[in-house]
């Protein structure tokens, strides 16, 4: 195709998106986060690469109202899966190999197909299981236009004020841009896969399936095939299931829970999507008698900040827990690990204040922060959970509260944390089914506590505590020479007190506009007397007398000026308290 050809292509695809984000006022609603029903028909009706951004987005509570996720869960990719000759040609333009000559088998119809690519179940030479996960050829391509076209529609549209909008349409798009390139980038999920099954495999009950890089490409992914159902078919209510059930449920669900707290706590690196469709369960039969024993991996600090690394046999239930797709992934630092803790430790104590405190050592400050309002409005959202059961609380809308809660007080929750909370939700929501009983929160403290004690350096704090007591000790011989200073300052009329008190800026901020508009008028006063001055007895063609009148027109215009920016003002103030 012709570069002139493309370029014809792109601006016939650009008028498409334009007409349907038009027909669905696309752009008013997402910023005000109305009527998700006609976002999901427009991205329905915009394609593959829409309809998979719209599936992103469905996961990002920190993006999106909880009424916009619960929609695009709903929507479902509608692609046609390729032909078997287009995947040996996409398969041996990646790899440079043939698919016989690399597969003892090789299923010609894919058993699942999405926006993105389709999978097929295939044996290895050596007579292993795998699953193939091929590429629509032009996907990549694609979903790059789209995602431009998609910007510059944007721009094209009116501008909305940001100071009445819900969402930053353009926040939103550089992250589900970001998402989506490199859930793209086959060859990053290979990797992620990899080092997860490094961390994760076989302790305990946790099972991930191999990935075999050397026949991974940009576009194709293959991995070991598991078995097992989708966790879904464990969720019964509570009087339709017998009491092994329960017991066999619970200990999924604590097996769960002690998993993803060992992967953010320990490995600092989690399964940011952990939703039930990413999860089976399988349980083991006759022929698997020997698996019934398992290796749990134990990573420590020593009291010196060294790791060290055990393993321990135990003795496992007959069934299994499979982690599945790894195009989504969390990572932390220490640090910010440390800082979660602290959070979950804090909640324990059902202290606001402390609770705030650890809830701003995660957040980026992207304006003025009054700390105690912050505390208040927190301590006002965060009481009534304290009380509520975990079956009763809606994660996604907690979520979306929080965030808004933070950009209220110009607080912006970084990335990292934020995935987490919505791993933490999504996961939770499945502990939840399984046993409604069990809190992940409870769990979560008491790991945190353990974690703290573990990576607290004894001797660094000893260390750190002489060094104080020494300074102080010094500083406390000099404590009298100090009081006679401060007495002498105070009797000598030289003391000085810094008072500042609450909205301390705002209130400024309102004396200084006060002190414009009253110099402004006093000027205004002045050129309309020197006009009137100028214009009285003059004559009325001479300069003199066009220079007062321009006097007046200058008055009034900058009169109207100040009269509609006032009212501009006030009417922003009175949608900002609705």
């Amino acid at each position: 195709m012709s570069s002139n050809e493309e370029e014809i292509k792109k601006s016939a695809r650009l008028r498409e998106i334009m007409q349907i984000m038009r027909k669905y006022h696309f752009v008013s609603n997402f910023y005000h986060q109305t009527n998700p029903q006609a976002i999901c028909q427009a991205l329905q009706e915009l394609g593959p690469t829409f309809i998979k951004l719209g599936q992103i987005l469905s996961t990002r509570p920190d993006l999106v109202s909880p009424a916009y996720i619960k929609e695009l869960r709903n929507l479902q990719d509608q692609v046609k899966s390729d032909s078997f000759t287009t995947v040996k040609q996409t398969f041996e333009e990646e790899t440079g190999k043939k698919i016989d000559d690399e597969f003892a088998s090789f299923a010609e119809e894919p058993f699942a197909s999405a926006s993105i690519g389709q999978v097929h179940h295939a044996t290895l030479k050596d007579g292993t299981p795998v699953v193939v996960k091929v590429q629509h050829p032009e996907v990549g391509k694609l979903v790059n236009t789209d995602l431009a076209l998609l910007r510059k529609a944007v721009v094209l549209f009116k501008y909305v004020p940001q100071d009445i909008a819900v969402v930053d349409l353009n926040k939103v798009i550089d992250e589900l841009s970001t998402s989506l390139l490199s859930e793209v980038n086959t060859l990053k999920e290979a990797k992620n896969g990899e080092e997860f099954y490094t961390l994760n495999n076989g302790d305990g009950a946790i099972l991930v399936p191999k990935v075999y890089l050397d026949y991974c490409a940009p576009k194709i992914l293959v991995n070991e095939a598991m078995e097992g159902k989708s966790i879904r078919y464990r969720f019964k209510p509570s009087n339709d299931i017998d009491q092994k059930t329960v017991a066999v449920n619970h200990e999924i669900a604590i097996t769960l829970v002690n998993n993803f707290l060992k992967q953010v706590f320990v490995d600092h690196y989690f399964h940011a999507d952990p939703h039930p469709g990413n999860i089976l369960i399988h349980e083991l039969g006759p022929h698997d008698a020997q698996k019934k024993y398992a290796t749990t991996k134990h990573r420590e600090k020593t009291i010196y900040n060294t790791m060290i690394s055990y393993d321990q046999q135990v003795e496992l239930t007959n069934y299994r827990i499979v982690y599945l797709d790894f195009g989504m992934m969390g990572r932390l630092s220490p640090a910010m690990a440390n800082s979660i803790a602290n959070i979950v430790i804090a909640i324990n104590t059902k202290d606001t204040r402390k609770i705030g405190k650890a809830v701003l050592n995660v957040c980026n400050r992207i304006g003025e922060v009054d700390e105690n309002a912050f505390y208040r409005e927190l301590g006002a959202f965060i009481q009534p959970y304290f009380s509520t059961g975990l079956g009763d609380i809606d994660f996604v809308k907690m979520l979306y509260q929080i965030i808004q809660l933070c950009k209220k007080n110009h607080l912006q929750m970084r990335g990292e944390v934020t995935m987490l909370i919505k791993a933490f939700g999504t996961l939770e929501s499945s502990v939840a089914k399984l046993d409604p009983e069990i809190s992940m929160l409870e769990v979560a403290q008491s790991f945190g506590r353990h974690y703290l004690k573990r990576n607290f350096n004894w001797r660094s704090a000893v260390d750190n505590n002489l060094i104080n007591l020494f300074f102080a000790s010094k500083a406390m011989s000099k404590m009298p020479e100090r009081i006679n200073e401060l007495i002498e300052t105070f009797v000598s009329g030289d003391a000085k007190i810094d008072l500042q008190y609450k909205n301390e800026q705002r209130v400024l901020k309102q004396v200084e506009r006060l002190m414009n508009r009253f110099m402004i008028a006093i000027i205004l006063a002045a050129v309309i007397l020197g006009s009137s001055l100028l214009i009285q007895g003059t004559p009325a063609g001479s300069h003199i007398y066009r220079f007062g009148v321009t006097g007046y027109i200058i008055a009034i215009i900058i009169i109207i000026i100040l009269v509609i920016t006032e009212v501009i003002h006030r009417w922003r103030n009175w949608r900002r308290k609705r």
